[in-house]
């Protein structure tokens, strides 16, 4: 196999998201981590440039050959890869996501893997749309790979928006050995024993900054110390008001509260007069709409006099939900869901979610943690 790996663009056939192949349980024999996938993977090669010395260039994540080891079904895995990585035939990086998508762009090589990369959508526009540079490896039923060409579509706003967060989550070591999000630990505020330090104070604004797992404990990005657990963390969710399809303002909103939103809201409401034109206001109700946020999840219901507020999902990948009247009944307002106030005046949940907000919408996908780890901080 190894005479398949090369360290030379000018020989490459294909750039290889080696993370992703090793890890990918559809592929060949059991397990968390099998090289064994790679020799499918270059048999597949072979078959599809047909050129039985067909030369691959890997890129691997650090943490594949760093992280839990015994998540490889053979051992000898271990010694193999880093002897790939001491001759220079894997590029080894903390994530290889940048650097694959660099070399695509830059020689026209194109990647297999099984990411859709959808969070970098926005670092690399090109993404959006193609369905010439990326090849994914899936399985045949007689146990060999096949190689087929992905078309990546146009990711919605809110789905980019949402993997960046996943993104984050990862560099951050925020995810446990099932690649799950440790929950337990961002629904929590983090306090640094500088104390100058404000990376996690949620008191200095609702965005703190997530912490970073070492070796099982929250360490703090700036001066390197464990952090100490200080309590729960607000729930927190954003909205964006667009006029016209531009964005006019944005609200942060908080657990636990009642917010009016309208032409002229009142004390602790949302008054739109003074952030949209004056002629844009006609047909808005002094109190349009009232959002009701609990754990993280936003309920709306209508107040408006005219009865025109409309609500649709955020296109998906079935195409966009039809407009309907959102009436006087509360409904969820979901990420990634708009409602019109009136022509050309939407105001819609944001694609980013604070921490708060996904852990209890991770929470919501699995049953919750067992009694016994209610009140623990790490998962």
């Amino acid at each position: 196999m190894e005479e398949h790996l090369t360290t030379d663009f000018e020989e490459a056939c294909f750039l290889v998201d080696l993370s992703n192949v090793v890890r990918d349980q559809r592929l060949g024999e059991p397990g968390g981590r099998s090289l064994r996938r790679l020799a499918l993977l270059v048999d597949a090669a072979k078959q599809l440039a047909r050129d039985p010395d067909v030369k691959l260039y890997l890129v691997a994540d650090r943490s594949l050959r760093l992280g839990r080891r015994q998540e490889f079904t053979d051992p000898a895995d271990v010694g193999l890869l880093a002897r790939w990585v001491r001759l220079g035939l894997v590029e080894e990086l903390g994530d290889a996501d940048d650097r694959l998508l660099e070399l695509c762009e830059l020689t026209g090589i194109p990647v297999i893997t099984g990411d859709r990369f959808r969070g970098h959508r926005t670092a690399y526009p090109w993404l959006q749309g193609n369905a010439d540079d990326f090849l994914e490896p899936v399985p045949r039923p007689d146990g060999t790979v096949g190689l087929v060409p992905v078309d990546l579509k146009v990711a919605a706003p809110v789905e980019i928006s949402i993997k960046l967060e996943e993104d984050v989550l990862k560099r951050q070591g925020l995810l446990n050995p099932r690649r799950k999000p440790l929950f337990d630990v961002v629904n929590r505020n983090w306090r640094c024993a500088e104390r100058r330090c404000t990376l996690y104070d949620t008191r200095q604004g609702s965005a703190a900054l997530l912490p970073r797992m070492r070796r099982g404990v929250p360490t703090c990005e700036l001066h390197g110390g464990a952090l100490t657990d200080d309590g729960p963390r607000t729930a927190t969710v954003q909205l964006k008001l667009l006029l016209d399809d531009a964005l006019a303002e944005r609200f942060t909103l908080v657990d636990g509260t009642r917010v009016k939103v309208g032409r002229a809201a009142g004390e602790g409401g949302i008054s739109l007069a003074g952030l949209l034109p004056k002629e844009r206001t006609a047909g808005l109700s002094r109190v349009h709409l009232e959002l009701r946020i609990s754990g993280g999840t936003v309920h709306v219901r209508d107040r408006s006099s005219y009865g025109t507020t409309l609500w649709r999902r955020h296109p998906r990948r079935s195409g966009p939900g039809p407009w309907a009247k959102l009436g006087t009944e509360e409904r969820a307002f979901a990420g990634g869901d708009e409602l019109q106030l009136v022509e050309g005046v939407l105001l819609t949940r944001s694609g980013r979610r604070f921490p708060t907000e996904l852990a209890n919408e991770w929470q919501r996908r699995k049953p919750p943690p067992s009694a016994e780890t209610d009140v623990t901080r790490l998962v």
